[in-house]
């Protein structure tokens, strides 16, 4: 066995031991104190081993990629892989989704008492509804909004009310489009990689993206329709700076900044998604900074328009988010323990990534270690950051902004679920790993014990 693959297994057994803690001190605390509010710490579940309609086709997906996967994404052509993965990303969601049941599993997702479907019939009124929309965010305000509407901006509300208004209403279809469009993420991040580092690594990340553990949380929560908007918001940036040759880069930085403003108006701790767009921005300035900066007057152009319609029609952003913080402590987040959560959070996203994506990152880690002299050359002259070393910058800036959710203290617990627009860009690092077909059964075994064993809350 050589060296780095050992030091890949010393990662992933460093990983399962760091989860193995986190479990036991959560175990304990619950049983003490009872402040954690979830199930089955660190994750929001509870300990339910069952079989459902999904497992047979979870099986089949699963098995078909490790098998196929990566020598498929090594010779398809460039548009058919894309094609393949999203198709290959929903068959995998929906399986794991079914795994639990229709009911269960999607149609119930977006109706409980705390989710979007249960406030459709307060937008009959549109604007007054967003007039009014700050003066129902705490607990002790008349008709206060279920959590989730409480704990996001309009955007994502208004986006189940808008596929009622035409006609696609209620749980089966909100979870579909969430399943649907979250899937695109996949595609997006792709698009991403090979922008910025070239289609070889690209190609080498497809399989671990459609076969991504955080498919048991993308399916019908709408955490993963934010995480397909907020991915192709880096991906658009991407290609404005690396297209300027064709005329459509304007059209790519304008759509960029449109979906970046877009993403704020989904969910509030989604504004650091800003900190990927300026990542994405400096590593494409290796070609020359002048055109990097081109970009900026289109992206800040579009991204001034959903702010913009939103605050014309009475929604007040800034008022909406300090409310929202103190609503946030009036709940479970002022009992749960910041001291537990800070690093019991970063257990919940291995459950996320993945071991492989473990190992991924410390293979991207020593690739900036090894080219740190090379990521300060200037732009535009010869001996810059190789392919590896810009991927490793683009899975390091999306880590950075995970780590500045956890610090913020505003999401201790949940964070399978309200991390996966961040966890997406982690997936990438997998690229950097030799032996893929162990590395996906790794990735595919994970995703089918959590759901298999537990009941998950999203």
């Amino acid at each position: 066995m050589n060296r780095d693959l050992l030091r890949d297994l010393y990662a992933a057994v460093a990983a399962v031991l760091f989860v193995v803690a986190a479990a036991l001190a959560g175990i304990a605390i619950e049983r003490t104190y009872g402040t954690l509010r979830v199930g089955w710490p660190p994750l929001y579940s509870n300990w339910l081993p069952h079989l459902g309609p999904g497992t047979p086709a979870a099986l089949v997906v699963a098995v078909a990629v490790v098998a196929y996967g990566p020598s498929l994404a090594a010779r398809l052509p460039w548009r058919a892989l894309l094609l393949t993965a999203w198709g290959t990303a929903m068959a995998w969601t929906w399986s794991l989704a079914l795994v639990d049941g229709w009911h269960r599993g999607i149609a119930r997702r977006l109706t409980t008492k705390y989710e979007y479907l249960q406030v459709i019939d307060r937008f009959h009124d549109i604007p007054g509804t967003l007039r009014d929309f700050t003066h129902h965010i705490l607990l002790h305000s008349p008709d206060h909004w279920p959590a989730h509407i409480a704990g996001h901006p309009p955007a994502a509300p208004l986006t189940f009310v808008l596929l009622d208004r035409i006609g696609l209403g209620g749980g089966g279809w909100a979870g579909a489009w969430c399943i649907t469009v979250g899937a695109t993420a996949c595609v997006a991040v792709l698009v991403t990689v090979r922008a910025l580092a070239g289609e070889g690594l690209a190609r080498r990340a497809a399989p671990f993206l459609a076969l991504t553990p955080a498919a048991v949380w993308m399916g019908a929560s709408a955490d993963g329709y934010f995480a397909a908007v907020a991915a192709w918001t880096v991906a658009l940036s991407a290609l404005a700076v690396t297209r300027q040759g064709t005329h459509r880069w304007r059209t790519a930085a304008f759509g960029a900044g449109l979906l970046l403003g877009l993403t704020c108006y989904l969910s509030y701790g989604l504004t650091l998604f800003a900190l990927v767009v300026a990542g994405v921005l400096l590593i494409g300035r290796r070609r020359n900074l002048t055109t990097t900066l081109r970009v900026l007057p289109y992206l800040l152009l579009g991204l001034a328009v959903v702010p913009a319609a939103f605050t014309l029609a009475g929604f007040n952003w800034w008022e909406a988010y300090h409310l929202l913080v103190e609503r946030y402590y009036q709940g479970a987040g002022g009992i749960r323990p910041y001291g537990y959560w800070v690093w019991a959070n970063l257990a919940c996203t291995v459950f996320l990534v993945g071991l492989a994506t473990v190992a991924g990152l410390r293979r991207a880690a020593g690739t900036l270690v090894r080219q740190r002299d090379r990521l300060l050359t200037p732009p535009g002259t010869a001996g810059g950051p190789s392919a590896e070393a810009r991927l490793a910058l683009l899975v390091s800036v999306a880590l950075l902004a995970l780590l500045a959710a956890d610090l913020s203290g505003m999401s201790k617990a949940e964070t399978e679920r309200i991390w996966l627009p961040f966890v997406m860009w982690l997936l990438p690092a997998c690229a950097f790993l030799t032996k893929p077909r162990a590395w996906l059964t790794a990735q595919a075994l994970l995703a089918l014990l959590v759901n298999h064993l537990l009941l998950t809350a999203w």
